[in-house]
């Protein structure tokens, strides 16, 4: 079984910053990659980030600049810095182990982002 701890939650400002954080752990774990998806209140859970083993990192094009995701492989755990927050990026966020059993995936719990002033 496999375990995925999300941290970082947080209140920020407009324009502000926040770090999030996931670890994921377990017997015999292998992972092809990390990332992120999010979803606010009343619309569907949207991609956010992911970074593979081999250090390849994607986004969709209307948070590139602003978000950066980076992994440790050591300690298999990702890391997401979210900078110039807009309130619009109000949501929970899940983070998302890949296995390297091709569709095989594992979610945290959420962890909730609020931006307001």
């Amino acid at each position: 079984q496999v375990q995925v701890v999300e941290s970082g939650r947080g209140l920020a400002q407009p324009g502000g910053s926040l770090r999030l954080s996931c670890a994921a752990s377990g017997d015999n774990i292998c992972i092809s990659a990390m990332g992120w998806y999010r979803q606010a209140p009343g619309k569907e859970r949207e991609f956010v980030a992911e970074v593979t083993t081999s250090g390849n990192t994607d986004y969709p094009d209307s948070l590139k600049g602003r978000f950066t995701i980076s992994g440790n492989w050591a300690k298999n755990t990702v890391s997401l810095q979210m900078n110039s927050l807009k309130p619009e990026d109000t949501a929970v966020y899940y983070c998302i182990v890949r296995s390297c059993w091709v569709g095989t995936n594992y979610w945290g719990q959420g962890t909730q982002v609020t931006v307001s002033s």
